[in-house]
């Protein structure tokens, strides 16, 4: 007979009155959902805006161009390059012997408009809800892909830099001495470098991509957490249960991440919301200068700067700065809402 262990799923009581403290605070507990909703959705960009059919039946075949490329013949064309599916004859084609099923935007974030009713930007129409930009791109379809970018970014360089800044801390605060004098030493004169400047002029020494401005980012970003870490390892280090824990004989490393870090992480939990923000702020400055991703990426700093040098094109501008508003503000509401959840002094009443 197997022995089956429960899993008990409950939470602490601690853990219990920080969800309800957060569910309390209503306009972060739906800013969080509504911030999540927004990227899910975006992360299916492409079955939202895409200038691509999301399903083809022809001659009693299924085809799937999101997923695979076709070449034009497959469909009754001359060209063996893959198919144009906004070119009318090649619809009509399909249409003889099937039919296609759109996304809701037919356009993706470098689809270029050609039949527009004025030269480009042109404004928000029935077939382009917020218009185009200066090259004939749909707004709409730019907003949608450079939202999922600018998030994915700033997501991946919170938890790198995260990772960082507490192994850093965590270990000028538990060994103290030498080790946090020259780390402080240092991380004064690393952060004494003008951030901007230096992101500069390392982009420009480097050909621009994701990656890249991933890397050169977290050379600096990592600094945050490292103070309210090494706080909390100075103070706790001399607790009288790790005191205990050294001479039974547990090993630094067992103390640091199983015993003190809990303790830390209350304080770095609270900073997460805001130093994704501050990342995705940084990400559209850099595009916005024209230091940040490769020409024609879906960016949302490039959108900014089209509006700046097209006055006559408000809704470039008007779009992206509505777009950004919202998405820092529900970070910086979920921000509060889990700062007052982990703040022992707080009590909300539902």
């Amino acid at each position: 007979m197997n022995n089956v262990r429960a899993i008990d799923l409950r939470l602490t009581p601690i853990n219990r009155r920080r969800l309800d403290n957060f569910k309390a605070n209503r306009r972060g507990y739906w800013s969080l959902w509504i911030f999540l909703v927004i990227f899910i959705l975006s992360i299916f960009a492409e079955f939202i805006a895409n200038d691509k059919p999301l399903l083809i039946r022809y001659d009693g075949h299924y085809f799937t161009p999101v997923f695979v490329s076709y070449p034009e013949t497959v469909f009754g064309g001359d060209f063996e390059t893959e198919a144009e599916y906004g070119d009318p004859e090649v619809q009509e084609l399909i249409r003889e012997k099937g039919w296609m099923l759109w996304p809701p935007i037919r356009y993706s974030y470098d689809t270029i408009v050609f039949d527009l009713p004025t030269p480009a930007p042109s404004p928000p129409t029935l077939q382009n809800w917020l218009g185009t930009d200066d090259q004939g791109r749909d707004v709409v379809a730019r907003l949608i892909y450079g939202f999922r970018i600018s998030v994915v970014f700033g997501i991946v360089l919170t938890v790198f830099s995260t990772v960082i800044g507490i192994s850093a801390g965590a270990w000028q605060g538990y060994f103290g001495g030498k080790v946090d004098l020259f780390f402080q030493r240092f991380m004064e004169i690393w952060s004494g470098l003008p951030l901007l400047f230096m992101l500069i002029i390392l982009s420009s020494f480097f050909i621009p991509g994701f990656f890249t401005l991933l890397f050169i980012m977290l050379l600096f970003s990592w600094m945050g957490l490292v103070g309210v870490v090494r706080a909390e390892f100075l103070r706790g280090r001399n607790f009288t249960y790790i005191l205990a824990a050294r001479a039974l004989g547990v090993s630094n490393r067992t103390i640091m991440f199983k015993h003190l870090l809990p303790n830390a992480m209350v304080a770095t939990i609270t900073f997460l919301p805001f130093n994704l923000s501050g990342a995705i702020v940084v990400l559209t400055s850099l595009d916005f200068i024209g230091f940040g991703l490769p020409p024609g990426s879906a960016s949302l700093g490039e959108l900014l700067n089209q509006g700046k040098a097209n006055l006559q094109a408000p809704w470039l501008g008007i779009s992206t700065f509505v777009l950004m508003s919202v998405m820092l503000s529900l970070l910086v509401f979920i921000g509060e809402a889990a700062r007052d959840a982990l703040d022992p002094r707080k009590t909300f009443r539902t």
